[in-house]
């Protein structure tokens, strides 16, 4: 495990792959991941039981990333964990790349899903966790949810199943960063109490900090901990990082010009140790 300094800077550093990569591909989403960097961390460094030089290893613990859109957040830790080599990171959604605008499962290493149609992660989940209990093993399931996506009435359906099946392999997080394409999520449609509707639905339910590795550390932790599904709500920053990407829906799709790249990557490597 990466001590709290450690797992900064590294965040910064997938940070700057973001941003680079987005803006060697001309597109992508900048917003969406970077308020999920923290959480991909702390999941690949100090959570999952995986072997990137074996990623079909059968006793791996699963990820899935229901809002593939942020996938340029997921393949720099792939890379940086060891999954493939970092030098392709700049192939990003480039003809022929293994690195498209959505995960592929069937390309590129690490990846447990296709996602990017909003609405399915959670349910993807629920089928490999309960495939997990029928075979009696120990290995647990993640989903990454955004909060705009909870929206989507079959995440209601999973939650469903999840609970009335007891997975409690299965973990879900919300990166609740409460902006999502067209605006603030309460204003396209509002999801709160969010809280006391997981509870309703049956679920454990864990608060944190999103951007604070020892608050996402003691959140999984607790996970596992009762017999049935875990949820943990992670508080985030839309863009976060990059001080004009923060809280607005403009950086949801977008790629930096020169002058924009240049003040992100410098505002980023501020952070660095």
């Amino acid at each position: 495990m990466l001590d709290n300094a450690q797992m900064q800077d590294l965040a910064l550093l997938v940070r700057l792959d973001v941003i680079e990569m987005i803006r060697a591909a001309g597109s992508g989403h900048p917003g969406g991941s970077f308020s999920s960097v923290e959480i991909l961390v702390e999941l690949y460094w100090n959570v999952m039981n995986i072997r990137p030089e074996e990623p079909r290893w059968e006793g791996r613990d699963r990820f899935i990333l229901s809002k593939g859109h942020a996938c340029p957040a997921l393949y720099s830790v792939l890379a940086r964990r060891g999954y493939f080599d970092p030098t392709e990171l700049m192939t990003l959604r480039k003809l022929g790349s293994r690195l498209q605008g959505h995960p592929n499962m069937h390309d590129l290493p690490g990846l447990d899903a296709s996602t990017g149609s909003l609405g399915q992660g959670l349910s993807i989940a629920c089928g490999i966790a309960h495939g997990i209990r029928l075979d009696d093993r120990k290995s647990r399931v993640f989903c990454l949810l955004g909060d705009g996506e909870l929206q989507e009435g079959s995440i209601w359906e999973a939650a469903m199943t999840a609970s009335h099946y007891n997975l409690k392999h299965l973990t879900a997080i919300v990166d609740r960063n409460r902006v999502q394409l067209d605006g603030p999520v309460s204003e396209v449609m509002e999801i709160e109490p969010l809280v006391d509707k997981w509870l309703a639905f049956g679920w454990d339910v864990i608060v944190a900090e999103g951007h604070s590795i020892p608050s996402l550390e003691k959140a999984f932790e607790h996970c596992g901990e009762a017999p049935f599904p875990s949820v943990i709500i992670a508080d985030t920053v839309k863009g976060k990082g990059v001080s004009f990407m923060e809280n607005t829906c403009l950086w949801h799709g977008r790629c930096p010009d020169e002058d924009e790249y240049a003040a992100a990557v410098r505002e980023i490597r501020e952070g660095l140790s």
